[in-house]
């Protein structure tokens, strides 16, 4: 392969949007949360973002939210959605539950012995479990769009953990310090079959509160 621009390929991952979610719980891998009033307008707004772009793949989580994300991309370029089990939220222990100190699953001292490890972490799905199938599902991405861009409507900690992995970075850290806001896109370009960056960029970022405090099960 040559390293010409026709072999630069551009994998998105984007974060769904706001989700209707007024008890405030851990919502997870759980059916039935869509995307809230604002959450479908940032979905327009970041659809509008990639119309200007070659993007030509087009894959989903299986989560209604993501998926509500992904249908005005789709309509505005023409595309289906491909829905893939890879990229959809992380397992954990807690979904279904408020979690806060004081009024949610923290509370309860039964649960903190899921605490004990935050390095795996133990009270869900291991980092590198996520990362493995985050990155196999933007590989098989990057070859069904190659030297042209795709899109993977997935969820704040996959997404996270995705770029810590095409950046060469530990997996530990502290989830408030995530750049990862609502419909934000990390985009990952591959020059071949190699990363060559990582980009990130927020086309909804106007119509955001100004705290991103949408740590449910993102």
């Amino acid at each position: 392969m040559t390293s010409g621009d026709s072999d630069l390929t551009v994998v998105h991952l984007l974060r769904h949007g706001e989700v209707a979610n007024p008890r405030g719980i851990l919502y997870g891998r759980l059916p039935d949360f869509h995307l809230s009033d604002l959450g479908q307008k940032m979905a327009e707004r970041v659809a509008g973002w990639f119309a200007a772009r070659d993007v030509t793949h087009l894959i989903s989580s299986p989560l209604e939210r993501a998926q509500e994300t992904a249908a005005p991309t789709a309509a505005a370029l023409a595309l289906d959605v491909h829905v893939d089990d890879r990229v959809i939220e992380a397992g954990n222990q807690f979904e279904g539950k408020t979690f806060g100190v004081g009024d949610g699953a923290l509370w309860h001292p039964s649960v903190w012995w899921r605490l004990r490890n935050p390095f795996s972490p133990s009270w869900g799905e291991p980092y590198a479990v996520i990362a493995a199938r985050m990155m196999a599902a933007s590989a098989d991405a990057r070859e069904a769009a190659r030297g042209r861009q795709a899109v993977i409507v997935s969820h704040q900690l996959p997404v996270w953990i995705a770029r810590c992995a095409a950046e060469g970075r530990r997996f530990i850290h502290d989830p408030r310090r995530r750049q990862c806001a609502l419909t934000s896109v990390t985009s990952i370009s591959y020059l071949g079959d190699a990363v060559q960056s990582v980009a990130y960029t927020e086309p909804a970022a106007d119509l955001l509160v100004p705290a991103d405090d949408q740590q449910f099960g993102a």
